[in-house]
């Protein structure tokens, strides 16, 4: 298996990863999300594949995407409130449905983790849906904290 940033040829298989996730998504939380959706087309991907602050990582085996983990550099500087800082986010992170079990979101934890020590970041964060108990249980697992809570009632 191989870590790598994506490239344009990984553009199907990060497709079918992204439909994985958004029915997750949907079973979790159907008043939330759409049943089939994804959350970028092929254009969209292509366009964050050219933004140097949006880090693609893909889990690669013979050409065929096992899994992504794509990120977000956020940058604070100048802010009354908060202090400088330097956050590496990730904002999605899929294994194939089919290669779970092989530590591929591992590797591409791992890489994330890597690649934001390199850049100078002092932290990782994320989010997690409540209900995605693998999810939380793999996060947890690495040893990430809550950091806060996002609260909501429906009415």
């Amino acid at each position: 298996m191989d870590i790598r940033f994506a490239e344009t040829r990984d553009i199907p298989g990060m497709i079918d990863l992204l439909c994985q996730v958004g029915e997750v998504h949907h079973r979790i939380r159907p008043d939330l999300f759409r049943a089939g959706a994804q959350k970028y087309d092929e254009p969209a991907l292509a366009q964050l594949l050219t933004d140097p602050n949006r880090p693609i990582f893909i889990a690669a085996e013979d050409d065929a995407v096992l899994g992504y983990c794509f990120c977000i550099l956020e940058i604070t500087e100048h802010n009354p409130v908060l202090m400088d800082d330097r956050t590496l986010y990730i904002d999605d992170l899929c294994v194939d449905e089919h290669c779970r079990g092989r530590h591929v979101g591992q590797a591409l934890y791992d890489r994330a983790v890597a690649y934001a020590r390199e850049i100078g970041c002092r932290t990782l964060t994320l989010n997690v849906w409540c209900g995605n108990d693998s999810a939380m249980a793999f996060y947890e697992k690495q040893g990430l904290k809550p950091r806060n809570i996002h609260m909501e009632t429906i009415l």
